[in-house]
Formats: structure tokens, C-alpha cells, sequence
């Protein structure tokens, strides 16, 4: 089966694919039987008679000539001809006494036979075995009038829409199949999406090719499921439903002689679900072009409307109320009661959401606040009221390929610590050979005392070495540390404070490196030559730079987030020296933190900063980084079941449990293809009942959180890109940003929400993306193999004297 008839199928219409279709509609692509039908006002409800009724309906003349048949007619003789001469004509054959007063097609009777109380309605709809519209227009819009007063009833005929080829891009094949064997071929077009006279035929040769692709009943086929109409629409709606739909499914099959699985019932309801689901978006786009329409025309800023609505094809009464009366058309309906409170609560979804997205001019304002930040934290007299901290790394080179040897790294970033043997050998040779181990650091060992957090460590590497045979060698060793240190020297780091949920004791304000080494004196075992401690943003920037020459930015944006730069030494006031650069760690995740981003903190952000371990601390990172995005999105859906926006407003003592969102729900709800299953899953496994409504909408929550998070660190990076190239007084930078984090990597959308950010933010700076593989821990092992390579340089000309 074609992916692109799937996804039409699928009804997975984009926006731009909705308002090209609803621009066709009403721009010449309707056929030319939309015709007028004489009705320029309503019938009376307060019992007048139509004459002296101010609202009564004027009927003009009788003449309706048929345009041509649809839903399966063909009686010769007819088309062009006047019905309602034709009627009076065979009337009078039959010698009854009967005059054709007015002739009324069966939309038009439907508009005007309901009413929602005392209003009446002012668009028709038949969605049967055929299908079609009628509205009120704006009689001064319809040029074949002389009298442009009032408003005159068009009969729209839209099951041609699509005639002329209007809709090529969105026929499938199983479409083409179905029209080549219709009575009418290349017309009506529309009307066999939608109508109930075609769903099933298109379902059957759905169904055909499913079994041919041996995706069905182990891709047998037989003469029922092969014989045209053997499929009916009522089956295709009723397979389509949840209450008994795999039962009705089951029944088809047997009828069509097959032996059904439950994975071919379930398949069957996913085709004609697909199958009902694209009619019902093709026909609600339409019908939305229509109501847009009647809107601009009358000059509104909102239109208040009701729509008769008549047809087999509707079996869900859920915004439909059928009505008893006597004429054909029966039934009141509640479409434009529904629409208004679907629209009214589209406006209270997007008002609440409306502080969560950032316009273009929020952006570039947070690339320029970033900027100035940055600018402050470089200087010696502002660097403490900086939000970020702009810390010296005391890293100068990146690797030139010469280093050889082997290495220690530990890496500890987060809830899982490493330990990792890096081996040193020529490109020839293979280059970098890498074995390391995961451990975990429990929850009370990272919020416990500082000394039995270092000495956990310790007993970890204790246990690599042993398994690795290491005992009894010193290895130089680098220590990639991802939280925020101010660095003395290369291998001197002092803890500024913990982040990541981590809140061990004893540690702020002291040498990271020293408290490992005195972890190590206490063990008694062993030594360690810990040659450097490295940021793991820094880490994965050494890391990419093994790779890639030309990486001079790092970027983290996994439970936490960061970056770091090559900086002119010139600008670093806090080291002595103007001749070359500088790594500086910019402890982004703190941005913010001084008050300079409140504006764009919501009041979602305020709760999860007000309840996490480190209030009014990390403020950047608590919009960004993957501890803290799921929720963010819990906070949202939170309110929106107190506002009755989601779930029916029905209680959801789940969704008050901190962390039972978290952020790899985001990636799995905003995954593409089976997204809405995927949010209904996550939904279901959490306990919440949720409707495809309530999937959609959470599905939203998630794309607009993602959203921002990218934009913000799209708009971070292209500040630190443009000041790269300030720096260097170019006209046009090329660089590239080594990135390592779970949430970069795994999301579905979030990488590309940062570099569309960075493109249009930083114009000027052609940025180049590589993904770090093992960054933080590689990284710390090159950082410490350049080191090494540079003291033996250094030591080099002192020995030959």
C-alpha cells in the first residue's frame, strides 16, 4: 500500500492542505451546478402567515434544470431539462389534480425544515449516499442577480468539487479504482470520498490490497472480497465504532469468506476508522470553508450560525440533534451551538497557552539578554551579577591527533555514574578504543553527606579496575563533573552549587577534585592522577572536536542543560593573558537567575521552580531541560481539567502526583505516524479515560512546551554564535556545535526547533550540528591525553638541555 494513500487516508491533513482546500471551495473550484434556489429569507415560527411574515421566504421562480445526476442515476433524456416541468408533465399523465408549486433540492429542504429553539438555520448539509451543502449568500455576491438586497440560498452541488482536478493531490489510487468503476467516471469527484454510496467500495479495495500485501488473512483473497459492492457503508461505520466495532469486523470477514484473526479484525477496524475519519475531515473542511465564507462576507468578527443536517453517513449523534417533523429534512441542528463552544474553548486553550509561546521578538530578545549576560560575566566588575556564569576552563587546545596512551575517565552528570578505560592509538591503529561500566548513584548517596557520595565513587572504581585488571597501574585520569564549578586550574574545580537534583552535603564552595582524592586516601588501596576536571559540555565539545576541527561550541540539553565556547583570551578577564583562546563553561542553566528573563516566565514555570529542589536556582534550565519539561506539561493539564477543557473536567487524581509526566512522554505523544495511539496509550496508562479530543489537545500541550524549550536554546546558541563571530570580526562564521543530551538526541522534533532557531536568529553564522557520541566521558579522556601531550612538549626541550 502507498505511504502518501495511507496518510491521505489517515485524514493526517496539514494546516496548509485544510485552507488550500477550503481557498479551492470558494475560489472557482466548485463546480458549475452550484446553482441559486430562489430562497431569500426563513419561514415565520410565530404562526403568521408567510406573506405578511417579515422573515418569510420569497420564492422565485420554478425553473430548476438538472445539471447532471450523481449517486448512481443515469436516466436519459433529463440533464438540462426543467424537473419540475418534467414532474408536472408525468402528474398530468396520471390525471391528478397536483400543481409543482416550488421545487426544492433535498439540502436547501433540510435548511430550511430546522431550526435550533426560534433561530433558523442558514447552511444545509446532506451527507448520505450522495453529498452536498447550501448556505445563505450575501445576495450583492451573487453577480447572476439583478436585486444585490438581502441574501439569496446557493445550492453549492459541492460533490463536483474536484472535478476539474482540484483534489489530484488528494485522490489515492483505491479513489481512482472506485470512480473508474462508477456510472458517472470523472465526475462527482467529492461526492465519492464522502458519500455513503462509495465508503465501502473504497474500504473493499482497501481490504484487497491488504490481502494481496499479505498484511490480511495471511494474504488470501477470495471471489467475495473481490466482488465489487460486496462492502457496504453502514458495515464501515459500524466497524468503525468502539462498542463493537472487532465484532462487526469479525462478521464482515466470515461474510467475505475469510477466517479472521483478531490482528485482521483489529486491522479491518483501523481501515474503515481511516476510511470514516478522512470523509468526516474532508467534509468538516469544507463545511469550514463554507462558514469562513458567510463570515467575511457579512463583515463579522464571529458568525453565529445553525446548520440542518440530513444523511445516512451520520450515525454519531454527539453534535447533531435530529428533530420530528414532517418534512424530509427533519432535525435540529446543534452544529453552530458546537462550534461556538468549540471555538470558545479553542480561545481559552490558546489564551492559557498564549504565555508558553514566544513571538519572533521574544526570541531575538532573549538572544540579545543572553548576549549582554555573557558580556557581564566575562568582566571582573560585573561577573557577579551575571546569571551566567562564565567560568574559565582552563582548556586552550583541542586535540591534534598526536595523543597516545591510556586514560581514566569517570563521568558522573547525573543518577548514573561511568568509569571508563579510553585507549589512545593512531588512526591506523584504530584510533580510540573505549571500555566503560554504569553505576548507579541512589537518591539518598546524591543527597546524603558529600563524604559518601565520593566514597561511593570510590568503591566504583575500585570495582572497574579490578574488572578491567588494572590494579597496580596509575593512569591519568579525567574527571568530566557536569555541575557548576568555578576552575582554579586544570585540575582544580570548586563546586559553586548542585543542580540535577543532587544536594549532597559538604561539597559547595570546596575542590571537587580534592574531595575524590581524599575519598581515595581514606580507601588506602589505590592511586589516582587526576590530570584534569572537565564540564561534560566541555567534554563533548573535545569529543567532536576529535572529529571535527572546526567544533568549537559544546551543548547538553538532557536532564540538565549547558554550553560552552571557544572564547578570545583577550576577553576573559579573569585569567591573565591576551594571546589566544579559551574554553569558558557559560553554566547556562542559570540564566535567568537574576531576574533579567521573568518576563518570560509563566506561571506554570513559577510552581515547578517552586516545588523543585532548588527554588529561584536554574531558571533557564527548569524551561528546557528534560527533568523539568514533563512537568511543566502536568502543570498545564492540571489546569485545563480544572477549567473543563480536558477530560470533561472530570476529576484526575493522577495528574496531582509530581513527576507522573515525565519529559519521555513528550517524546513518545509528539512522535510522528501513530501519535494520537501513542498519546491515548499514555493517557490510558496513567488512568486517564481520554477521548481522541483529549489526545489531540494533550498532544498540543506537549508540541507547544517542546516548542518553546527549542526556540529558547536556539535563540541561547545563536547568541553564543554571534558572538563567536564578533569576536573575530567576520563577516560570516562557520562552526560547529558538538551536542550530547537524551532529549536533543530522542525527541522527535526538538533538534530541529534549535537549529530553525539558530538559522533565523544568527543569519549571518552557518552552524553545523554533530551529535557527540560518548562525549563526556571520550571528552574527559582527550582533555587529559592533551594535557599530557602538552607537559611532555613543554618537558621535552628542558631534558635535551
Amino acid at each position: 500500500m502507498r505511504e502518501r494513500d495511507l496518510r491521505v487516508l489517515r485524514a493526517e491533513l496539514g494546516g496548509s492542505q485544510e485552507a488550500q482546500l477550503k481557498d479551492r471551495i470558494f475560489h472557482g473550484a466548485v463546480g458549475p451546478a452550484a446553482a441559486l434556489h430562489g430562497l431569500g429569507a426563513f419561514p415565520s415560527s410565530r404562526g403568521r402567515p408567510a406573506a405578511a411574515a417579515p422573515d418569510s421566504p420569497v420564492l422565485l421562480s420554478l425553473q430548476s434544470k438538472l445539471q447532471s445526476w450523481s449517486k448512481g442515476y443515469s436516466c436519459s433524456g433529463v440533464v438540462g431539462r426543467d424537473v419540475g416541468q418534467l414532474l408536472q408533465a408525468a402528474i398530468q399523465r396520471q390525471s391528478h389534480d397536483i400543481n409543482v408549486m416550488v421545487v426544492v433540492n433535498d439540502t436547501v429542504a433540510t435548511m430550511m425544515g430546522c431550526r435550533l429553539g426560534t433561530k433558523p438555520c442558514e447552511v444545509g448539509l446532506i451527507v448520505g449516499a450522495g453529498t452536498n451543502s447550501c448556505f445563505m449568500e450575501e445576495a450583492r455576491y451573487v453577480e447572476s442577480l439583478d436585486d444585490n438586497e438581502g441574501r439569496m440560498c446557493v445550492n453549492t452541488e459541492w460533490g463536483t468539487f474536484g472535478d476539474t482536478g482540484a483534489m489530484a493531490d488528494i485522490l489515492t489510487t483505491y479513489d481512482e479504482h472506485v470512480d473508474a468503476g462508477s456510472l458517472n467516471k470523472g465526475k462527482h469527484r467529492f461526492e465519492k470520498l464522502i458519500g455513503s454510496l462509495y465508503l465501502g467500495e473504497i474500504a473493499r479495495l482497501l481490504l484487497v490490497q491488504l490481502a494481496q500485501d499479505k498484511a490480511l488473512h495471511a494474504g488470501g483473497t477470495t471471489p467475495q472480497l473481490r466482488t465489487q459492492g460486496m462492502v457496504t457503508a453502514l458495515e464501515v461505520l459500524n466497524i468503525s465504532e468502539d462498542q463493537g466495532g472487532l465484532a462487526a469486523a469479525q462478521c464482515l470477514l466470515q461474510k467475505l469468506g475469510l477466517q479472521p484473526s483478531d490482528p485482521d479484525c483489529f486491522t479491518v477496524q483501523q481501515v474503515c476508522l481511516a476510511v470514516v475519519t478522512r470523509a468526516a475531515c474532508l467534509c468538516a473542511t469544507s463545511l469550514a470553508a463554507m462558514l469562513t465564507h458567510m463570515r467575511k462576507n457579512r463583515e463579522l468578527p464571529q458568525l453565529d450560525v445553525c446548520v440542518g443536517v440530513d444523511g445516512d453517513t451520520f450515525q454519531c449523534t454527539a453534535t447533531l440533534v435530529s428533530a420530528v417533523d414532517d418534512s424530509r429534512a427533519q432535525g435540529v441542528a446543534v452544529v453552530a451551538a458546537v462550534a461556538l463552544r468549540l471555538e470558545a474553548q479553542r480561545r481559552e486553550v490558546d489564551q492559557l497557552l498564549q504565555p508558553l509561546r514566544l513571538a519572533p521578538r521574544a526570541r531575538q530578545q532573549v538572544q540579545a539578554l543572553l548576549q549582554c549576560e555573557m558580556e557581564r560575566g566575562l568582566r571582573q566588575e560585573t561577573h557577579a551579577q551575571a546569571s551566567t556564569r562564565m567560568l574559565p576552563t582552563y582548556v586552550r587546545a583541542t586535540p591534534d591527533g598526536s595523543e597516545r596512551g591510556d586514560f581514566l575517565a569517570l563521568d558522573l552528570g547525573g543518577t548514573n555514574f561511568r568509569v571508563l578505560l579510553v585507549k589512545l592509538r593512531s588512526r591506523e591503529a584504530g584510533g580510540i578504543c573505549m571500555v566503560s561500566e554504569i553505576y548507579s548513584i541512589p537518591p539518598e548517596v546524591a543527597q546524603g553527606p558529600g563524604s559518601q557520595l565520593f566514597d561511593h565513587i570510590v568503591e566504583c572504581i575500585v570495582d572497574f579496575q579490578t574488572k578491567q585488571g588494572l590494579w597496580g597501574r596509575t593512569l591519568p585520569l579525567g574527571f568530566t563533573f557536569s555541575f557548576p564549578c568555578q576552575q582554579k586550574s586544570l585540575d582544580q574545580g570548586i563546586l559553586l552549587n548542585w543542580t540535577k537534583g543532587f544536594t549532597a552535603s559538604g561539597c559547595e564552595g570546596k575542590d571537587v577534585v580534592e574531595l575524590l582524592r581524599e575519598a581515595v586516601r581514606r580507601k588506602n588501596q589505590f592511586d589516582l592522577d587526576v590530570v584534569a576536571i572537565v564540564n561534560d559540555t566541555v567534554g563533548t565539545m573535545m569529543s567532536c572536536g576529535y572529529d571535527d576541527p572546526n567544533c568549537e561550541v559544546g551543548l547538553i540539553v538532557g536532564t540538565g542543560t549547558n554550553a560552552c565556547y571557544m572564547e578570545e583570551l583577550r576577553n576573559v578577564e579573569a585569567v591573565p593573558g591576551a594571546e589566544g583562546r579559551m574554553c569558558i563553561n557559560m553554566e547556562w542553566g542559570a540564566f535567568g537567575d537574576n531576574g533579567c528573563l521573568d518576563e518570560f516566565f509563566t506561571h506554570f514555570d513559577a510552581q515547578v521552580d517552586r516545588v523543585s529542589l532548588n527554588p529561584g536556582k536554574q531558571r533557564f534550565e527548569k524551561l528546557i531541560s528534560g527533568m523539568y519539561l514533563g512537568e511543566i506539561v502536568r502543570m498545564v493539564l492540571v489546569e485545563l481539567v480544572e477549567k473543563e477543557l480536558l477530560f470533561q473536567g472530570r476529576p484526575c487524581p493522577a495528574l496531582q502526583t509530581p513527576g507522573i509526566f515525565p519529559t519521555k512522554f513528550l517524546s513518545t505523544i509528539e512522535s510522528d505516524g501513530l501519535a494520537l495511539r501513542q498519546a491515548s496509550a499514555v493517557l490510558q496508562n496513567l488512568g486517564l479515560a481520554a477521548s481522541v479530543e483529549d489526545a489531540l489537545l494533550v498532544r498540543k500541550v506537549c508540541q507547544v512546551v517542546s516548542l518553546r524549550a527549542g526556540q529558547l536554546c536556539g535563540a541561547a546558541l545563536a547568541a553564543v554564535a554571534e558572538k563567536i563571530r564578533d569576536n573575530r570580526g567576520l563577516a560570516q562564521l562557520a562552526v560547529t556545535v558538538g551536542v550530547d543530551g537524551t532529549l536533543y538526541k530522542l525527541h522527535p522534533h526538538f533538534s530541529q526547533h534549535v537549529q530553525q532557531t539558530v538559522k533565523e536568529l544568527a543569519p549571518r553564522c552557518t552552524v553545523t550540528f554533530l551529535q557527540s557520541e560518548d562525549g563526556s566521558g571520550k571528552g574527559a579522556a582527550l582533555v587529559a591525553a592533551v594535557a599530557c601531550r602538552i607537559a611532555q612538549s613543554r618537558a621535552a626541550p628542558a631534558t635535551g638541555q
